[in-house]
């Protein structure tokens, strides 16, 4: 349909509803407007007439006027407890700086009911200038209006992000690539790092399949949203409608996740003694290269680097690297500095008190790009081993989750 079409039948268009799950309580605590034209039995979604830069300004955005009235005159029939998300192109939202939006919010609801409002946003849409929006958001927020920021992913810009302040950031998983799987895998975690920093909750949209619903879930999402889970409607669910059924797919969840992870922690176990005892057999230190070529060969199987620092992250030796199937020195490493590195004066610390080796977290390798774990251990009172993990290895023994 064009937008000629859209224009002149501005009188069908009907407020949709879409339920935002909560992980923790398992019920309905949110919709999601949108505005839906029905003609002759067909259902236009006009979330693309709002974004089409093609369409003049002032259609589009009576459009959203006439999609908030549509929806907003229905909310005195969704509990109080409940949220009303509502999606705004910032571009049109910043012409009059949000007043007409929020004059229309206010028709519907009062003042002290304004905190059930979340105002949803694209950062990385909009043409103007990050602070005038932030600005105009902050006076939405002074009412107690919360913030989403929608289509959070490889476009966004984090610290305009960060900037905004948004009490939950969307994630389409829809859109997630899985030819490119780690790649995507990598940005849902900076994207949860962000939101644990900012102190924003996680809500994955776009959820078609149990498997994006337990992928969200291993994530950090709290709220989800989607297809698999109920469409946007012209009427309401009731609120406990999935309760059952999420609690019966969260307790496989759980299961699941605890069998991976007890079954890693022990193989993390039985490497990390394993690596141990071949350390504490040839008993490396900086003086004695040959020793440290030795130990190399004999972790051919389990790394593909090792090195020595010292406990302020200055390196002692050369690099012990495998290169084709081979291993040769890097001399060049020498007296680099890795205390810039995170966690790595937190894992010397540990280290020193702990008197027992460490196994990192995953990690894609600066040098390589390889995904990789380090194993560390003290080797006497000032010098420290590094042994970086080969991803074939961690595949080999489950470990590269």
């Amino acid at each position: 349909m064009d937008a000629i079409e859209v224009l002149t039948n501005l009188d069908q268009i009907h407020g949709y509803f879409q339920p935002i799950f909560s992980a923790d309580a398992h019920t309905v605590i949110a919709y999601e407007i949108s505005g839906h034209l029905q003609i002759e039995g067909q259902q236009i979604n006009l979330n693309d007439f709002v974004n089409n830069e093609d369409i003049p300004e002032e259609y589009r955005i009576d459009m959203e006027h006439k999609i908030l009235h549509a929806a907003l005159a229905k909310i005195a029939e969704v509990p109080n407890e409940i949220d009303i998300y509502i999606p705004s192109n910032p571009n049109l939202l910043m012409q009059d700086f949000g007043e007409s939006h929020f004059n229309i919010i206010q028709q519907y609801l009062q003042e002290e009911d304004l905190h059930r409002i979340v105002l949803v946003v694209s950062e990385h849409r909009f043409l103007g200038d990050i602070n005038k929006l932030h600005h105009a958001l902050r006076y939405f927020t002074t009412y107690g209006v919360k913030i989403a920021v929608q289509e959070v992913g490889a476009e966004s810009h984090l610290e305009h992000i960060a900037l905004l302040s948004p009490q939950i950031l969307k994630v389409n998983i829809r859109d997630l690539n899985y030819d490119s799987w780690s790649a995507q895998s990598d940005m849902i975690s900076a994207i949860g790092s962000l939101a644990y920093k900012i102190g924003a909750n996680l809500l994955f949209e776009g959820i078609e399949t149990v498997y994006q619903l337990q992928f969200a879930w291993k994530n950090g999402g709290r709220f989800y949203q989607g297809s698999y889970l109920a469409n946007a409607a012209i009427t309401f669910v009731e609120k406990d409608v999935l309760k059952e059924r999420f609690k019966q797919e969260c307790q496989r969840f759980i299961t699941s996740e605890k069998k991976m992870l007890e079954a890693q922690y022990f193989e993390l176990k039985k490497l990390q003694e394993e690596l141990e005892a071949i350390v504490h057999r040839v008993k490396p230190s900086s003086d004695n290269i040959a020793h440290l070529e030795h130990l190399a060969q004999l972790l051919d199987s389990y790394s593909f680097r090792l090195y020595i620092c010292n406990e302020d992250g200055f390196q002692l030796t050369p690099n012990v690297m495998r290169v084709e199937g081979q291993w040769e020195l890097q001399p060049s490493a020498i007296n680099k500095n890795w205390s810039w590195r995170p966690y790595f004066l937190q894992t010397i610390i540990k280290m020193r008190n702990d008197q027992s080796g460490e196994i990192s977290e995953l990690y894609r390798d600066i040098e390589t790009g390889e995904i990789t774990r380090t194993f560390s251990i003290a080797i006497n009172e000032h010098e420290y081993l590094f042994v970086d993990l080969s991803y074939d290895f961690l595949y080999e023994h489950n470990i590269f989750r």
